[in-house]
């Protein structure tokens, strides 16, 4: 009903594009909404930012503020093996002159950061580990002082997991956006 709902509203307005920053967002809107008459050409923000570098209507600052930075970046579940999508980030970083560090488990072989799971909002479940402190740890294992997300889940699961191995003075994670952002000419 939710969706009928949605998509009721989306189309009075006349929506012809939607541009996602959640993974999530991004596959129910493109895969699941055109089923119930919710038929919109659907971008995640990293698509978006790709397109817009290409097109040289994002401007990055020579010697930027990344350039030679090692950053590694988190595959998003529903971004990557959902939808395929790993080279729009990964060039989105390449264009920082950034040095991407790929973790062990990277693009069709990801660890999930355990938000897709609905970790984030429920206590843990028996076991080792938290999912997100094991993600945490491949991708501080890396060296890299910036972890890159495209997702918000993920970014705050991430987060938890610098902080649980208290990095955070020296780690930072960051949405893919807001590297852009702080690069901008």
């Amino acid at each position: 009903m939710m969706a009928f709902q949605n998509i009721q509203l989306l189309n009075n307005y006349g929506v012809k594009k939607i541009v996602t920053t959640c993974p999530h967002c991004f596959n129910i809107l493109r895969n699941e909404y055109p089923e119930l008459g919710g038929q919109y050409e659907v971008i995640h923000h990293t698509a978006l930012l790709q397109q817009l570098i290409d097109e040289g209507r994002i401007r990055l600052k020579e010697n930027g503020p990344f350039k030679g930075t090692r950053i590694t970046y988190h595959d998003s579940c529903y971004l990557g093996r959902a939808n395929g999508i790993y080279e729009a980030p990964r060039n989105v970083l390449a264009a920082l002159d950034a040095e991407l560090v790929e973790m062990r488990r990277c693009r069709s072989k990801g660890l999930c950061c355990g938000a897709g799971g609905a970790q984030m909002f429920k206590e843990e479940e028996k076991g080792s580990t938290r999912v997100n402190f094991e993600r945490s740890d491949e991708a501080l294992s890396t060296g890299a002082p910036i972890i890159a997300a495209a997702c918000p889940f993920c970014n705050t699961m991430l987060t938890d997991g610098v902080k649980h191995d208290e990095k955070e003075d020296s780690v930072r994670v960051m949405d893919i956006a807001e590297l852009i952002a702080a690069s901008i000419d």
